[in-house]
């Protein structure tokens, strides 16, 4: 188990991975399902304008900045939360381990998202995307938090 300001330092860089490519499955997956790329990450801002968010579709300060912003923090929260607890796993640098902690993480994650969160909190790209493209989302994900962790140890 990796101490909390280990886990802090390296958890900032899985958490701008796993965003990064979390946020480009989005914006592919919203352009393939609904028509726009913006419309998963707008509707993430629903914490703040409610379902006037999720309506959006075109590209806005308004409601794509803070979608994006939150769901960078909630990435970085997760990889966090990662490093502290898979840490030991993960700093033996094997390809399999990083992959499986990840994974595991990604899906804990997607349930604590729509099983232990309440509505008003949860993350609203399921608002235009199909479960398979959620799990893609979090497969997305679960590589970003994979590739921060072996970006972190690699010498």
């Amino acid at each position: 188990m990796q101490n909390w300001n280990a886990a802090l330092q390296r958890g900032l860089i899985g958490g701008a991975t796993s965003s990064i490519l979390s946020t480009v499955a989005l914006a592919a997956l919203g352009k393939k399902e609904v028509g726009s790329a913006y419309a998963p990450t707008n509707a993430v801002s629903h914490w703040i304008y409610g379902d006037k968010a999720a309506r959006h579709s075109g590209p806005s300060m308004r409601y794509t900045i803070p979608g994006y912003l939150i769901h960078h923090a909630s990435a970085t929260f997760w990889s966090i939360l990662f490093e502290r607890f898979a840490g030991k796993y993960l700093d033996r640098k094997t390809p399999v381990g990083m992959l499986t902690a990840s994974a595991a993480t990604a899906a804990f994650a997607c349930f604590a998202d729509y099983q232990l969160t309440p509505k008003r909190l949860q993350p609203g790209y399921e608002k235009h995307l199909s479960k398979p493209s959620l799990a893609i989302v979090y497969a997305g994900f679960a590589l970003g938090l994979a590739a921060g962790a072996a970006l972190m140890r690699r010498k």
